[in-house]
């Protein structure tokens, strides 16, 4: 029998954590459950961005100035 009251803290033996891996494998979990319809994931922004929820894709101020169409000087 082990008595835990005479064992000094600093024997305790904690297991390692990845955290990456921990991060990447939450992650991969809740995409999963993102899946089931009715199902509401919260992400946090960072896992969000991780999941590529905010890949900038809007023009440019360029690209839209090029775009704009002036009917009134067009004749």
């Amino acid at each position: 029998m082990i008595n835990l009251k005479n064992q000094a803290t600093t024997d305790t033996v904690l297991p390692s954590f990845d955290d990456d891996a921990n991060a990447t494998e939450t992650l991969r979990e809740k995409l999963i459950d993102a899946q089931t319809p009715g199902y509401q994931v919260e992400f946090d922004p960072e896992e969000a961005e991780q999941a590529g929820a905010f890949i900038e894709d809007a023009l440019t101020e360029e690209d839209a100035i090029e775009s704009a169409v002036d009917s009134a000087n067009e004749e």
